[in-house]
């Protein structure tokens, strides 16, 4: 039975049975991981998904359901757990089915030809990435981690109010973990790329990457303990947003977890800081043309040359401040309930190249790793304690890798002393969101080392 029939018997079911506005969530998807270790293929994952959900409203109040049949014979299940859910749910927050907005922008984020691409050359490609990491360098003594990975999701949303959306994307990902050695000193280099174009994925110079950046950090030191002048460089600057992203969300904005309340068009960082979320970034890999309530999505500066514009909304948090939501309800899958999240978020990058932003530091330190970000830091408070490597700065000069140091300091303090902002906007790993910055420039942090 095709989808679109399928929805409409649930529908019809639950008309029967008393529910009010509904809504079907339908979503499928395929990912494959490849991991090699010693030329031989050493890690294969490939799975498969589905399911379709249901939320309606009964006696006012919306239940949810899920079932991973997608067939006849789940339509008398789905209904009777909607009811049995919102029978028994104690949730005074008012939820309402989305009627559609008024126009959709046309977002092409499925590549066919990554689905065309033959496991053989995948397997080839991952391989080659180890062979190289192994080869650049005698200091490499082995590849931690080399893994190529992809894979497709596609949703569905409709409701009884009219709507109908589909979308459907790929994305493609491949990361390689050397580790180098030289005496007794042992250092690791990371290097990753994204997207889905797989004849874009370099073996040689990801290798290089990862190779670069281990064999760099050979013979480091700790500095004394001071306040620095900073570096953030991108990769490191982009794990750290990603992990205070949540400050943004409207829903913990309301429940007071964050510091962002009542700050709406306050200045909250520096002229040179804009935030943006973007779900129709060229090639991002979170771009969409609608978000998990089916709302159309907005491009919008979150934070605009240090002023505080928007939270990121759902439809119940954006009732509830009485305002039109921004597009970021986030469902991870069809049995997940209704999250926020950004889109592809970054900051706005600048024109200096890290190269002139080092220049300018007379003694400072740049930092290319954070370490224990998910233990050593307080989303709330904005305070961040955490383990790190990278370079010293003399006369505008990298003299030497660092390790053994902490950095400290306070996020929302940070986003303020940012002097510069550099031209080389990277992002991370893919996860509930696509987050990418470049490289930041602060005034001061401070250092913990000898």
């Amino acid at each position: 039975m095709d989808k679109k029939s399928l929805i409409e018997k649930i529908f019809n079911e639950g008309k029967k049975q008393g529910l009010g506005d509904m809504e079907v969530y339908y979503s499928s998807g395929r990912s494959l991981s490849l991991k090699v270790f010693k030329k031989e293929l050493d890690g294969y994952s490939l799975s498969e998904s589905e399911g379709i959900s249901l939320r309606g409203v009964y006696n006012g109040k919306m239940g949810y359901s899920y079932s991973e049949k997608v067939d006849e014979s789940s339509i008398e299940l789905l209904v009777r757990n909607v009811i049995e859910n919102a029978t028994i749910i104690d949730s005074d927050d008012e939820e309402y089915i989305y009627e559609g907005s008024k126009e959709y922008r046309e977002i092409k984020i499925f590549n066919e030809a990554l689905e065309k691409v033959e496991e053989s050359d995948k397997i080839k490609f991952v391989k080659q990435l180890e062979f190289e990491a192994l080869s650049l360098d005698k200091r490499v003594e082995s590849v931690d981690s080399c893994v190529y990975g992809d894979g497709y999701g596609e949703a569905i949303i409709s409701n009884t109010k009219g709507l109908y959306l589909h979308d459907k994307s790929n994305i493609a990902y491949t990361y390689v973990q050397v580790v180098a050695k030289e005496g007794n000193d042992i250092k690791t280099g990371l290097a990753y790329r994204t997207g889905n174009d797989f004849s874009k994925f370099d073996p040689k110079e990801i290798a290089k990457e990862a190779v670069d950046e281990a064999t760099a950090l050979l013979g480091a030191k700790s500095v004394k303990s001071g306040d620095y002048p900073i570096i953030i460089r991108n990769n490191a600057a982009a794990d750290l947003l990603e992990s205070f992203s949540s400050i943004f969300s409207a829903e913990n904005v309301q429940k007071d977890l964050s510091l962002l309340k009542g700050k709406l068009g306050q200045k909250i960082g520096s002229d040179k800081f804009t935030l943006i979320d973007d779900p129709y970034l060229k090639e991002g890999l979170s771009s969409k043309s609608f978000d998990g309530e089916g709302v159309a999505c907005k491009y919008k500066k979150v934070i605009d040359k240090g002023v505080l514009k928007t939270y990121l909304h759902n439809l119940k948090t954006a009732k509830k401040d009485g305002i039109e939501t921004t597009g970021n309800a986030s469902k991870g899958s069809y049995k997940s309930s209704i999250d926020i999240s950004p889109s592809n978020f970054y900051v706005e990058k600048g024109e200096k190249t890290l190269d002139e932003m080092i220049s300018e530091i007379g003694s400072g330190i740049m930092i290319t790793e954070l370490q224990g970000l998910h233990s050593g830091l307080n989303s709330i408070s904005g305070d961040f304690s955490l383990a790190a490597l990278g370079y010293e700065i003399k006369d505008g000069k990298i003299i030497g890798p660092v390790e053994q140091i902490t950095v400290a300091g306070n996020y929302f303090e940070m986003i303020k002393n940012i002097e510069d902002v550099g031209s080389d906007l990277k992002f991370g790993l893919p996860g509930e969101a696509y987050i990418g910055s470049p490289s930041l420039k602060i005034k001061k942090l401070a250092i913990a080392g000898e």
